[in-house]
């Protein structure tokens, strides 16, 4: 107590921010980069005209809020009033699109991750650049606002991230993490910057629709792991901390996205290292030992943030679903005068996803609350399906929907493994999915085949993997290095090995799910 306290006052601590899709958290580390204090913050996103976004009042508040929340926890906690610390990290949900004018405005609302609307931009982009764009991205978005001849296009002064957007508030800086910039478009390793061909390319299709700028003028500068990224303002400051005691001048990491915090939080950058972050989303990460020998639309080409390449598989559609059943069965149990916390009832019913038949018992659900890319479901249509003499039961609901909530990521993890002959060694997983002991875990296992992780600190997740990219920039030596010798040196962790029976209820699982996919879409017409 008395270490962190010292470290507290002297500033020998960073401070992660993430912007997750359902909460925003932040936390503080002391000099051993052990998580200390955290601070969280409640949002959701809203689907509007069509277009699930958060508002700029959402994004200020919820920062004024996490941080406020994280003060108020150091306070109590250690008797100091938090007014200064290390090094600060931004880091959001990735991709999407910010568009902004000449004075720092907005042009249209935030476009998230969530949204299936550049099915035409992803496509023609990947055809011309012969290198998969996800409707996702950033370039994508900016692409399709031209092909529909959107008016704010001729008035763009920059495009950016969530991640970038926050960072420029507080700093004035108009920069990315290399990661980050990855779901942007599309990298060069060599160079750590955009691809010069890809963006020359781009830029001529700028020029054919009469656009008065190029990629680099709109896009943030790239910057790697371990350089700075300017400095709080007196502006940021104040719009962090709304108290007024938080003083500037102090450094910021390049910002990230959850991807590149979330191989950073699990020590997941060296080749043959894989992480997946399963929450609201769900993404495995593979470290790629070579490249792929060809261009699948399941699979995003990113970096970690100290830039080698990454395979990603991103699904839109994770545990949301999942929390609606929880809402349901716990609504069943007040009705009948029974309150139980939120992490009984989560933890209850997790768990008895393990007595569950190993293929779900004939229970065929999909969780999608949005669309979904990776299976070409357009809407967002949650539904259960079950064969007239499936297994209704408790445990064969919950398995069969943890089942699901990892379908569309088993597809693309199919392609890598199979396809590619991608080697990992390990999986470490993290997010909302695992934080039931063991029960994500092994459901991951079976669905990979591979060896799973869990360490004692990925309950903080991103948040802590971008505070530690904001300590990294006072070190010394590769951000791999970094992590392995001063992070991850004590760090607990449970593995698990892929169980032969699970790996095959999931495979026959697996079966009915691409089977009744058409269900799925024909649902969208509903």
């Amino acid at each position: 107590m008395t270490d962190i306290v010292k470290d507290i006052r002297e500033a020998k601590t960073a401070l992660g921010i993430e912007f997750g899709s359902t909460r925003i958290k932040a936390v503080l580390t002391d000099s051993k980069n052990k998580a200390v204090a955290v601070g969280g913050h409640t949002w959701e996103n809203k689907l509007i005209n069509g277009i699930w976004t958060y508002s700029k009042d959402d994004i200020i508040n919820g920062l004024q809020s996490c941080y406020a929340d994280l003060k108020k926890n150091v306070l109590e906690k250690y008797g100091e009033t938090l007014c200064i610390v290390g090094a600060i990290g931004i880091s959001a949900m990735m991709h999407g699109y910010i568009a902004l004018d000449e004075s720092g405005e907005w042009l249209v609302p935030f476009r998230t991750w969530r949204n299936n609307i550049t099915d035409d931009a992803a496509k023609k982009l990947t055809e011309l650049f012969g290198f998969n764009i996800p409707q996702r991205w950033s370039v994508a978005h900016l692409y399709q606002a031209i092909l529909n001849k959107e008016e704010h296009i001729f008035r763009i002064k920059r495009v950016t991230t969530l991640a970038g957007y926050v960072h420029s508030l507080l700093t004035g800086e108009n920069v990315l993490g290399v990661g980050e910039a990855s779901g942007m478009f599309p990298i060069d390793s060599s160079c750590l910057d955009y691809d010069d061909h890809m963006a020359n390319s781009f830029d001529v299709l700028l020029e054919k629709n009469g656009l008065p700028y190029t990629l680099r003028k709109l896009f943030p500068k790239v910057l790697n792991a371990g350089e700075h990224a300017g400095y709080l303002t007196p502006e940021g400051a104040a719009l962090i901390d709304v108290s007024g005691t938080l003083k500037s001048g102090i450094p910021l990491c390049p910002p990230e996205g959850d991807a590149g915090t979330g191989m950073v939080a699990t020590n997941s950058i060296l080749k043959r290292t894989g992480n997946v972050s399963a929450g609201t989303s769900v993404f495995a990460m593979a470290v790629l030992e070579k490249s792929l020998s060809g261009v699948y639309p399941e699979i995003d080409m990113v970096t970690t943030p100290d830039g080698s390449p990454v395979a990603m598989v991103h699904a839109n559609n994770c545990t949301s679903d999942i929390n609606e059943w929880a809402k349901l069965f716990g609504g069943v149990l007040k009705a009948f005068g029974k309150d139980v916390d939120t992490e009984t009832l989560y933890s209850t019913l997790y768990k008895s996803a393990l007595y569950g038949d190993k293929d779900g018992g004939g229970l065929l659900p999909y969780g999608y609350l949005s669309g979904e890319n990776i299976t070409r479901v357009d809407k967002g249509r949650p539904l259960l399906v079950r064969k007239e003499n499936a297994s209704f039961t408790l445990s064969n609901l919950m398995r069969a929907n943890m089942y699901s909530a990892l379908g569309a990521l088993k597809i693309g993890l199919d392609i890598l493994f199979e396809k590619e002959s991608v080697k990992l060694d390990v999986l470490n997983c993290h997010g909302g999915f695992f934080k039931t002991d063991e029960v994500g875990q092994k459901i991951m296992a079976a669905a990979a085949n591979v060896k799973t992780s869990v360490n004692e600190e990925a309950s903080e997740g991103g948040a802590w993997g971008i505070a530690l990219l904001a300590a990294y920039m006072n070190e010394k030596g590769s951000l791999s290095d970094f992590l392995e010798n001063k992070v991850f040196n004590d760090c607990k962790t449970k593995e698990i090995i892929p169980d032969r029976a699970d790996v095959l209820g999931f495979q026959k699982f697996m079966e009915s799910y691409c089977t009744g996919l058409d269900i799925e879409r024909a649902a969208a017409d509903i």
